[in-house]
Parts: structure tokens; C-alpha cells; sequence
């Protein structure tokens, strides 16, 4: 049987099998918000980013919550030898930066989210240059796929995937066991943006409403008040080191975590 949504039966099972226990062993989950999540057609989630793990982290909230994660990844990725192979099996998507070949990775998308699959976006583009952590500006590829499909955005904010393994270093943090705050809301409006043309305004205003989105829900996770203005982005910034305070942990919850 076709699943244009998710892997091969074979190649899903493999990576549930590696991966789910590893989670398991190496994470708490404190999860919430995955009712937000449909279980069946075309989503497109966008989040923030912490941290080289948070994309396998992110992944197992979904899978729990009844869907398979389509990532965009590097297309230099796929030209390795196996892990292309592997990764093109789990419906990863090529992203061709800088090249006249950029566009395929948004038909990619596209295709895929028509096809019923989640698609998940870092709207930020690379993991955050944010001091405190908070989610940058954004780029517009999910506004602008939301808008040519109508599938709804599901903003996801999750935080202490940078405690696992803090962003540049290769070594992790394995003790004591980390908590992997996630929180799922409601699809973002952006029903006004709808009916005008789909201009480089209305893309950058719609892309604005993603990102307070997930900023709101990461307000909430880790119970501080986000900054008034989002940092800008700016390509290939290198990340400030991490003041103590980012890495405060959520005010306890004796709730949800497991």
C-alpha cells in the first residue's frame, strides 16, 4: 500500500526501533498540546531551534501524537553514500540554498503536504542567535506554502533540547536526564491574508504572526515574558556563547512529565 505520507513500512520501523528507546532512556517528556495536532491530511508545523537534537526530540513527540515528521534538511546531506539513501527513505526533503534549483525544496514541500504529510518548518532557517534563546525573525517558506495550500500551521515550541546538547558542541550532556519541554497550540490565523495577492509584505506579516506564535507558547513553557521585538537573523552569524540565565529550567510542573 502507497504512503505518500510517510516511509516505507520497513524503514519507519527501523527508525522507531532506534530511535524511541534512546529518547526514552536519555529524555523526561513533559509534552503538551499534542490535541492541536490532526491526526490525518496535510499540516505544516514550524517550531524554534535549539539544538542538533531537537529535530529526533521533536520527532518523537509527533510520532507519538500520530504523525510522521517530514523534515527539510541540507541537500548536501543527501550526496552522502547511506545516510542519503536513508534519509531520502524517511521522506526528508532536499533544501537547495543559494542555487537556481532553490525553489524545488518548497514544490517538494508542497507536494508532500497535498499528499496528507506533516512538514515541519524551522521558519528561523538555523538554530537561534537570540542571547536568551527566543525564536528570530523569520523566513517566509511556510507562510508562503500555507497560503498556496490552505493546510493549517501548527506552531510547536519546545525547550531543553540545548541542555541535551548545547548548539556547536559534539559533546552531550547525558547526566542527570534532561526534561524535553514541548507544547503544541492551536493553528496560527492567518485567515486575513487569504483573499490580497501574495506579496513580500504579506508573506513577512504572515510569517511575523507564525513566529509570535510559537514565542507565545515558548513564553509559557519556560514561564518568563519574551522580548517585545524578535532578534534578527542574520546569515551565518556565529552563535553568542549562552548566558546562565537561558538555561533556567521551567518553573516545576507536577504534571505531564514522565
Amino acid at each position: 500500500m502507497s504512503r505518500p505520507e510517510r516511509p516505507p513500512w520497513f524503514w519507519e520501523a527501523v527508525a522507531v526501533a532506534i530511535c524511541k528507546p534512546l529518547m526514552l532512556l536519555l529524555t523526561k517528556r513533559d509534552w503538551r498540546g499534542g490535541e492541536h495536532l490532526p491526526r490525518k491530511g496535510g499540516i505544516i508545523i514550524v517550531t524554534n531551534h535549539l539544538s542538533w537534537t531537537d529535530p529526533v526530540l521533536l520527532s518523537h513527540f509527533l510520532y507519538d501524537n500520530g504523525r510522521w515528521p517530514v523534515f527539510l534538511a541540507k541537500a548536501g546531506v543527501f550526496r552522502a553514500p547511506a545516510v542519503g539513501k536513508i534519509i531520502r527513505w524517511l521522506r526528508t526533503i532536499p533544501v537547495y540554498r543559494g542555487s537556481t534549483e532553490a525553489g524545488k525544496s518548497l514544490a517538494a514541500a508542497e507536494r508532500g503536504i497535498r499528499d496528507g504529510a506533516a512538514v515541519i518548518f524551522y521558519p528561523e532557517g538555523t538554530v537561534t542567535r537570540d542571547p536568551d534563546l527566543w525564536p528570530m525573525t523569520g523566513k517566509t517558506g511556510a507562510a508562503r506554502l500555507a497560503l498556496a495550500t490552505g493546510a493549517p500551521v501548527i506552531p510547536i515550541a519546545h525547550w531543553g533540547a540545548h541542555e541535551l546538547l548545547p548548539y556547536g558542541s559534539k559533546k552531550p550532556n547525558l547526566f542527570p536526564r534532561k526534561t524535553f519541554h514541548v507544547k503544541a497550540g492551536p493553528p496560527v490565523d492567518l485567515s486575513k491574508y487569504a483573499g490580497p495577492p501574495v506579496t513580500a509584505e504579506v508573506l513577512r506579516d504572515a510569517t511575523a504572526d507564525i513566529i509570535a506564535a510559537i514565542t507565545a507558547l515558548l513564553a509559557d513553557i519556560r514561564g518568563e515574558k519574551p522580548p517585545e521585538t524578535p532578534y534578527p537573523a542574520t546569515p551565518g552569524s556565529t552563535p553568542p556563547p549562552i548566558p546562565a540565565m537561558a538555561w533556567k529550567s521551567p518553573p516545576r510542573r507536577d504534571d505531564g512529565v514522565r
